[in-house]
């Protein structure tokens, strides 16, 4: 059995998201010392492991709830947590898409600066949204 400083430890996750995660029922305790500590067997460390583990990759925590949701079941359907990957993967891309968007046009406005002139072109670009050469 693990105290929670100890699953702590182990997980790489801090004591008050430990107890966040109890809060809000992605994690329970296994039960509790003499002292009334948390303890946690190593199925609980594991099962915070794959938590910390997906918020690594982005994903929600409605989207973990459901991907632990079928790794507890004994034959969990696979297409369903491809589906919830899939998603995630979507969201990303156009984040990334979104990303390179914001990138282009601030170099735009930046290589549109001469850095010498009054009024700032720069400071100019940012002001008004409509000197933007395309949506972002």
């Amino acid at each position: 059995m693990f105290s929670i400083g100890q699953l702590s430890q182990a997980s790489g996750v801090k004591v008050p998201t430990i107890r966040y995660y109890e809060e809000i029922g992605l994690l329970a305790c296994d039960g509790r010392s003499a002292g009334n500590q948390r303890r946690y067997t190593a199925a609980g460390r594991d099962r915070l492991r794959f938590i910390a583990h997906g918020r690594a990759l982005g994903l929600s925590l409605d989207a973990i709830r459901a991907l632990l949701d079928l790794s507890d079941r004994e034959r969990a359907p696979c297409r369903q947590a491809h589906a919830i990957a899939e998603s995630h993967l979507a969201d990303i891309r156009d984040r990334i898409a979104r990303l390179q968007r914001l990138e282009q046009e601030l170099e735009r406005i930046t290589n549109a600066c001469d850095h010498d002139g009054a009024p700032c072109r720069l400071l100019e670009a940012l002001a008004d949204h409509g000197q933007c050469a395309s949506a972002h």
